[in-house]
This record gives structure tokens, sequence and C-alpha cells, in this order.
């Protein structure tokens, strides 16, 4: 999650049992306490609830970059000061935005498309699918989707079982919308890996995920990191995790949105939903800033009790000295410092591996207190 010339990790380190004097004193649990003021204070002046949960993030973060440096007993009044200067610094930002604004709009919508022309390359790109199935999957598709053959009576002809007609089906229906879509793309797959990725991507089958390393090569082939995307849209979404592409700052909120949402699922207090996404907030900033691209995973876990576990992985190149990223007041060339040493202090377990070019995984854990 590091540039070349900047900290990182060694390969297969894990975050080290080194003393750390800002945990070790309490100032992480004073900082969680200061969390109901500071919406407060934040919330009087800023109407709009996400805005506002914004803000008191990055108030959070401010604070526990200068907690060491903060005389004890004036942490409270250091947070006041540091919410109002950044309710203040988004009113200045807003304010020049609007002084920036275009003065001449055209009210004119785009001409649209022709639609013909779309129609006619998508027909093409179905018949070009269709024609990459066998005979067999072609003729059984066809003739349950077009003509309403029932399975029983598909596997009578075939001689087999309904049920097993079934699973032919889900697997033709994935095969299909993988070759569609590289049809309507106009291309061929860029390594031998592509199609079996994608054809799991497709099927929706974990296990097979899995054991072709999904995640990874769709971190490292931009062709399947692409047609992924609409592949699985298609599937419900788990309610108990929540999966996010991680390439911009855009990205970043929607992936501290998600970790809020999954945690008030989970039944964690206001306070620490605050906590959840500031750290989520912060390993993502991360993967944005050092590794370019990279996704986070958020899920419920029940296991030794239940809490919110986030796994963040990137395919950048690494960091050198996981010992200095992870002290306090540590700059990786530009920002604060605070994404790593300060998501460690906010969560409960913390553990880190990487292997030099070839990326960086974070995995960190709250724990549901009395659960």
């Amino acid at each position: 999650m590091a540039p070349q010339g900047c900290a990182r990790y060694r390969p297969g380190v894990r975050a080290p049992d080194v003393p750390d004097t800002l945990h070790e004193s309490g100032a992480g649990s004073q900082i969680a306490a200061l969390i109901p003021m500071v919406r407060r204070i934040i919330r009087s002046r800023v109407a709009d609830h996400s805005s506002a949960d914004d803000l008191v993030q990055e108030t959070l973060v401010r604070v526990l970059g200068a907690a060491q440096r903060v005389e004890p007993g004036m942490l409270e009044p250091y947070a006041i000061v540091t919410a109002r200067h950044v309710v203040a610094s988004m009113w200045k930002e807003q304010d020049r935005h609007r002084r920036n604004l275009h003065r001449v709009v055209d009210p004119r919508l785009p001409e649209m498309a022709d639609a013909e022309l779309l129609q006619s390359e998508e027909r093409d790109a179905v018949a070009q699918a269709l024609d990459h199935l066998s005979e067999r999957d072609r003729r059984t598709l066809l003739a349950h989707e077009i003509d309403g053959q029932a399975t029983q009576s598909l596997a009578e002809e075939l001689g087999s079982t309904a049920g097993a007609v079934a699973a032919q089906l889900n697997r033709t229906r994935a095969r299909l919308r993988v070759e569609y879509l590289l049809a309507l793309e106009k291309t061929e797959p860029t390594s031998d890996r592509c199609r079996p990725v994608l054809l799991a991507v497709s099927s929706g089958d974990r296990r097979r995920q899995r054991e072709v390393d999904a995640g990874r090569h769709l971190l490292e082939c931009d062709l399947c990191s692409r047609l992924s995307q609409p592949l699985l849209g298609r599937a419900q979404p788990r309610e108990d995790e929540v999966r996010i592409a991680i390439k911009a700052d855009a990205d970043v909120v929607l992936a501290r949105q998600g970790a809020r949402e999954l945690a008030i699922r989970a039944g964690f207090t206001r306070t620490d939903l605050t906590v959840i996404a500031t750290a989520v907030s912060e390993v993502c900033r991360n993967i944005v800033r050092f590794a370019g691209s990279g996704q986070v995973l958020v899920e419920i876990v029940e296991h030794p009790q239940r809490g919110i576990q986030v796994v963040a992985s990137d395919t950048g190149p690494g960091i050198q000295d996981v010992e200095q990223a992870l002290g306090d007041g540590y700059s990786t060339c530009q920002g604060l410092g605070l994404g790593l040493p300060g998501a460690r202090r906010l969560m409960d377990e913390f553990a880190i591996v990487s292997e030099e070019n070839r990326g960086t995984t974070v995995t960190m854990t709250k724990w549901l207190r009395g659960g």
C-alpha cells in the first residue's frame, strides 16, 4: 500500500507486538468516548447526516494523530476546536465551489445513441456467445428457454435426471453470460486464467472462486475486473457481507457507508459504528493513495463471538518496514501517516501479510462487547 521509496511491508510479516504508548495509555478509549460530543457539535452545524458522519470521522482521525502531542486533560478541548475547524473548512470549500460554478449551463439533453445499432450489436454478441457453447448445451438451453420444455422432459430425452439437467442449464447460462460480455467488448481473454475466473464469478460458485484464486486475478487483470462487475451485480448480495472494489475516493465513501450499515445489523453501538467506519476509511485510503486499486471485504463473523471483520487487499508494491509503518506519527511520503496506526488502535485485532511487488492484505476485527 506504499509507493517505491516509502514504507513497505516485508513478505509474510504480521503486525509486531511492539509497545504502543498511545494504546497502552488508554488514549484510544478516551478518543472513542469523545465521539458523542463531537457528533453533537457537528450535527448542530451540519444538517445532512451523511456529511456530518464524514466530518465526525475526519475529526476523529485528526485527534488520533495529535493525541500524543496533546497534554493530559486537554484532549476534549482539542477535539472541540478540531471539530469546529473541520466544519469551517467544509463551509469554505462549498463556498469556493459555488463561486467557481459555470455561469452558463446548456439545458439540452444529449442526443440518444442509435437504438437500432445497439440492438444489432447485442444480437451479434448473443449469436457469437451461443457459438461458443457445445451443440448439446446449446440445444438444451434453447429448448428450455425458447420452447419452454421442462427439465423433466429434457432429462428423459437425455437419459439423465431433472436435477442434473437443471445444474447443466445453470452452468450453460453462466458460460453464455461470460461469452456474451466478451463478444460485446469485441475482445478475447488476455490469459488462460481469465475464462475459469469469469465462469466461477458468473456461476456464483464460491468454492470454485477460491480454487482459481479469483480475488487476486480480478485485482491483477483489468479486463476481468471490468467484466466481473455485471456478473457480480446479478447475484443477490449476502446480508452478512459487503464487498467494494477500491479505486478512487468515491469508493472509500461507499466502503465506509457499507461497513457502518453492516455494523448496525451486527448490533454495534453508535460509537463503535464510527470507530469501525473510520478504520475502514483509513485502510481504503491507503489503497487509493499507495496501490491505486484493491478491494475491501467487510463481513459479520460469529467465532469466537459476534463481530465485524475487515479484509483490505491490493496488488501494490507492499511495505518494507512494518514496524516503522505502524509507528505513531510516521508519514509515508504524503498525508498524516494515520492510516495503519490509527486503524490498529481502533480495532480489537489487526494483522498484516505482504509480499513485495505482489501486494498487501490487512485483516482487522472489532468484537461486539458482551457478544
